[in-house]
């Protein structure tokens, strides 16, 4: 039986919950040896070479593979840039400083308020439509990191370690949000150039700092951790499911990621939960309960749009388009990639705010 698109678009976003809340707490256990802006150098230099190499062997003896992948264009640098910046360079930087001041278990709590950033942004800047069901679900989040963020002893009556992973979400919010304009291009040559632009000016900004880089094996886990959970393989799941999701959807059900990072964490470190995690966990459940459980239907028309991204032909949007001679196979699964036109057309059916659907309400 094959698998819808819209369902596709949600095991890739819990993959990548479980890769992203996994390497929260490896990446703490990592600070302990590690510089924090070597390590976010480590974590993004790892990605870029892994799977740029990757993709320089996919596309020298792997062509039919590669063909159906829709590839970079010179229109997606700027936003191609904008998401290096926020989210390989000021983001990374601004978690490492902050997990060292924060319990591994509590850190993966918060990193699920990024569900409420990555709404506001949308919402807000990118005018993404959520209806009432995501507000209270995004209501429930933020009590929960109130909960975790509060701490008496602080003259601030807030952690400033927490605040910073609060910053953390809001960046990697806008990163979200911004790369949503690209995800319908090729994930791997995108996790290639993110991944070595984010690392190489995370390099210079170390060496600047003259923070040392730690031994060859410590050298290798950091990358490691980045190839997995940071640039790498999660975040070509995160793209795969924005293309279909939008940035509100993903980023919702992208937040289910701290229940892999709680438990990991309570393997490495011991770290037994306290009252205030209990009540906070049962609002961050209840609120991508609400998240997950959302749906959306209305009649709605779409203007012509021309654009290239990888697509089958047995949905209600690619089913009147010609193929000329240059258009490559479909796989095994019925997709390929070329640049096509859609025509204007108006219909009514369940949808989500994905490439086709950025319509205003």
């Amino acid at each position: 039986m094959k698998v819808s698109e819209g369902t596709r678009g949600v095991l890739y976003i819990l993959a990548a919950a479980f890769f992203f809340g996994s390497a929260a707490p490896l990446t703490k256990l990592l600070l302990t040896s590690v510089a924090p802006v070597t390590l976010a150098s480590l974590l993004y230099m790892g990605s870029g070479l892994f799977f740029a190499g990757f993709w320089l062997v996919r596309r020298t003896f792997f062509t039919a593979n590669h063909a159906r992948e829709a590839p970079v264009e010179r229109r997606d640098l700027p936003w191609m840039a904008g998401s290096a910046l926020f989210g390989s360079v000021l983001a990374t930087i601004v978690l490492m400083v902050s997990l060292q001041y924060t319990p591994a278990a509590t850190a993966a709590v918060l990193l699920g308020f990024e569900a409420v950033a990555t709404t506001l942004v949308a919402t807000l800047i990118f005018h993404e439509q959520v209806g009432r069901r995501i507000w209270l679900a995004l209501a429930c989040i933020t009590v929960s990191c109130a909960v975790l963020t509060w701490d008496p002893a602080s003259p601030f009556g807030f952690s400033l370690g927490a605040l910073g992973i609060i910053l953390t979400c809001f960046l990697w919010g806008a990163d979200t949000n911004i790369s949503r304009h690209v995800s319908g291009k090729d994930p791997i040559q995108l996790v290639s150039v993110k991944g070595l632009s984010g690392g190489i000016t995370l390099t210079a900004i170390a060496l600047i700092l003259g923070q040392p880089y730690p031994d060859l094996p410590l050298i290798l886990a950091g990358m490691a951790v980045g190839i997995i959970g940071f640039g790498g393989v999660m975040t070509i799941c995160f793209l795969r499911s924005l293309r279909v999701l939008g940035a509100a959807r993903a980023g919702a059900l992208f937040s289910t990621n701290p229940v892999f990072g709680v438990i990991v964490s309570l393997l490495i470190f011991r770290e037994l939960p306290e009252a205030g995690f209990i009540i906070a966990f049962f609002f961050m459940g209840a609120g991508t309960w609400l998240l997950v459980s959302e749906k959306h239907s209305h009649r709605h028309t779409h203007d012509a749009l021309r654009h290239s991204h990888r697509h089958s032909h047995d949905d209600l949007h690619h089913d009147d388009h010609i193929h000329g001679p240059e258009a490559p196979p479909v796989d095994k699964d019925g997709f390929h990639s070329h640049p096509h036109w859609h025509k204007p057309r108006e219909h009514e059916h369940p949808h989500r705010p994905d490439l086709h659907h950025r319509h205003k309400h």
